[in-house]
C-alpha cells in the first residue's frame, strides 16, 4: 500500500518537474514577454503579414491607375502643340467625357469588387467569369446612350453657355473619343476581374505597353495624318482597345484564369437586377464625389479675378488627382482583401485588413503631406512661369497637404465599403458630405467671406472630414461576423444550376 502511494508521489513529482522544465524553456524562448506580450507579438506579426499582402496589391494598382490616367494627359500634351483653341477644346471635351462617361462606367464596374471578390474568397471560381461577363454586357449597353451624349457635346456646351468656337472644337474631339468609350467599359470589367483574384501583375504590363503605344499613336495621328486634335482623341480610343485586347488574350490563354473564365452562357442574362442594385449605388458613390470637384472648378471661374482663381484651382485639382492614385491603390487592395476574406468566412481577417489599411494610408498621408509642404513654393513652376500663379498655387498646395490626408482615409474606408457591399451607404454619405455640407461651406467661404479659391478648397476639406468621420463610424460599428454571413448568402444566391 505504502509502495503504491510512494510510486504515485514519485509520478506526481516527475510531472511537476516536467511542467517546470517546459515553463523554463518557454521563459528562455521569450524571457521578457508575458502572455499579454506574446499576444501582442502575435497580433503584430499578423499585422505585418497583412501589410505585405496589401502593399503587394496596392503598389501595382497605383502603377496601373497612373498609367491609365496618362492616356488623356498625353493626348492633351500633344494637342497643346497645335494651338490655344485646340488645347481648350480638348481640355473641355476630356472633362465633359470624364463627367458624363468615364466616371459612371468606372463606378458601375466597382460592383464587381464585391461580387467577384467574395466569390473568389468562397472558392466559387466560375462565378467570377459569370459576374464579369454580365457586367460587360450591361456596361456596353449603357455606353450606347453615353455615346449619343458625346456625339452632341458641342451643342450641349453651347447650351451651357460655353464659347461657340471652343464648343465646336470640343465636340469634334469628343466624337473621336466615342470608339474608346466601349473599350473603357470592357477594360474596367477586366481590371476588376483580375484584381479579385489578386492577379495584378498582368494589369501593370498591359497598361505599360498600352501607354507606349499611346505615345506612338498620338505622334502618328496628330502630326503625320493631319487629323490634329481629332487624332489625339482617336489615339486614346486606339490605346484603350489595345489594352482590352491584351487583357482578353491573357485571360483566355493563361492557366491562372482557366477556372475563373467559363464559356459565355445564358446565365449572363440572369440576375441583372441584382447587379444593378449594387452597380448603381457604386456609380453614385464615385460620381457624387468626383462631380463635386468639377463644380468647384466651375465656381472658381466666377470668382473675382477668375483667370488666377481658375488656374490655381485647376492646377491644385490636377495635382490632387496625381497624388490621389497612392491612397486609391491602397483602397483597391483593401477592397480585394476584405471581399476575399468575407467570402472565405474569415471576419477576423477582414477586420484586420481594414485596420492595417488605415495604418498604411495614415503613413502615406503623412509622407505625401510632408513632400507637398516641402515643394509648395516651387511646384507652381511646373505649370506656369507667372509669379502670381506660382505663389497662389503654393498657398493652395499647403491646403492640399491637409486635404490629401483626409482624402486618403476616406478613400481606404470607401474601399472597405466596396469589399463589404455597402455602396448604398457610401452613396448616402457622399451625398450628405459633399452636397449638404461641403459645397455650401465652400460657397460661404469663397463668396460670402471672400476667401476665394482657398475658400473653395477649405469647403472641400470640410466635406472630406465629414465623409471620413461617417465612414469611420460605420466601419467601427460593423459586425464582421454578420458581414461574412451576408457574403456567404450573396455568393449562394449567385449560384445557378447549370
Amino acid at each position: 500500500m505504502r509502495s503504491t502511494e510512494a510510486e504515485g508521489e514519485r509520478k506526481e513529482k516527475k510531472k511537476k518537474k516536467e511542467s517546470c522544465s517546459r515553463e523554463r524553456e518557454e521563459d528562455v524562448e521569450f524571457p521578457l514577454i508575458s502572455k499579454d506580450g506574446k499576444e501582442k507579438q502575435k497580433k503584430w506579426e499578423e499585422t505585418k503579414a497583412e501589410a505585405k499582402k496589401l502593399m503587394g496589391l496596392s503598389v501595382p494598382l497605383m502603377s496601373v491607375n497612373l498609367l491609365l490616367n496618362c492616356f488623356n494627359v498625353i493626348s492633351i500634351m500633344f494637342v497643346g502643340h497645335l494651338g490655344e483653341l485646340s488645347l481648350s477644346g480638348a481640355s473641355i471635351a476630356t472633362s465633359f467625357a470624364t463627367v458624363t462617361g468615364y466616371t459612371l462606367l468606372n463606378g458601375m464596374s466597382c460592383a464587381l469588387e464585391t461580387f467577384c471578390g467574395q466569390a473568389y474568397g468562397a472558392k466559387h471560381y466560375r462565378l467570377l467569369g459569370v459576374h464579369t461577363q454580365r457586367a460587360m454586357l450591361i456596361l456596353l449597353l449603357i455606353s450606347v446612350p453615353l455615346a449619343c451624349i458625346w456625339a452632341n457635346t458641342g451643342p450641349i456646351l453651347v447650351f451651357m453657355g460655353q464659347d461657340p468656337e471652343i464648343s465646336a472644337e470640343a465636340g469634334n474631339y469628343a466624337s473621336f473619343l466615342i470608339p474608346g468609350l466601349f473599350a473603357y467599359a470592357l477594360l474596367q470589367c477586366y481590371i476588376r476581374f483580375l484584381q479579385a483574384q489578386n492577379n495584378v501583375f498582368p494589369l501593370v504590363v498591359t497598361a505599360g505597353i498600352s501607354t507606349l503605344v499611346h505615345v506612338l499613336s498620338c505622334w502618328i495621328l496628330v502630326f503625320k495624318t493631319g487629323l490634329g486634335n481629332k487624332g489625339a482623341a482617336l489615339a486614346t480610343a486606339v490605346s484603350y482597345w489595345v489594352n482590352v485586347m491584351l487583357l482578353a488574350l491573357y485571360i483566355r490563354k493563361s492557366p491562372m484564369c482557366k477556372d475563373t473564365w467559363p464559356a459565355f452562357s445564358k446565365e449572363v442574362f440572369s440576375e441583372i437586377m441584382k447587379f444593378l442594385k449594387l452597380a448603381i449605388p457604386s456609380a453614385a458613390m464615385l460620381c457624387l464625389e468626383y462631380w463635386s470637384f468639377e463644380v468647384m472648378v466651375l465656381l472658381a471661374g466666377i470668382l473675382p479675378n477668375p483667370q488666377l482663381e481658375a488656374s490655381a484651382v485647376s492646377i491644385t485639382l490636377n495635382t490632387c488627382a496625381i497624388v490621389y492614385m497612392l491612397p486609391f491603390g491602397i483602397s483597391g487592395a483593401l477592397s480585394i482583401r476584405v471581399s476575399n476574406e468575407l467570402g472565405a468566412g474569415e471576419p477576423v481577417a477582414a477586420r484586420r485588413a481594414v485596420s492595417t489599411g488605415i495604418l498604411l494610408v495614415i503613413a502615406e498621408g503623412i509622407l505625401a503631406a510632408t513632400v507637398m509642404v516641402s515643394v509648395h513654393k516651387v511646384w507652381g513652376y511646373c505649370y506656369s512661369t507667372e509669379e502670381e500663379v506660382v505663389a497662389y498655387v503654393g498657398q493652395m498646395l499647403l491646403l492640399l497637404a491637409g486635404s490629401h490626408f483626409l482624402d486618403g482615409i476616406q478613400c481606404v474606408l470607401s474601399g472597405a465599403a466596396r469589399g463589404c457591399g455597402w455602396q448604398h451607404i457610401g452613396a448616402i454619405i457622399n451625398l450628405g458630405a459633399y452636397y449638404l455640407v461641403g459645397l455650401p461651406a465652400a460657397i460661404f467661404l469663397a463668396f460670402v467671406l471672400h476667401v476665394g479659391g482657398k475658400g473653395l478648397w477649405l469647403g472641400t476639406m470640410v466635406a472630406l472630414f465629414v465623409q471620413a468621420i461617417l465612414l469611420a463610424i460605420v466601419t467601427w460599428r460593423t459586425n464582421w461576423e454578420k458581414e461574412a454571413m451576408k457574403a456567404a448568402n450573396r455568393v449562394e444566391d449567385s449560384m445557378i444550376p447549370h
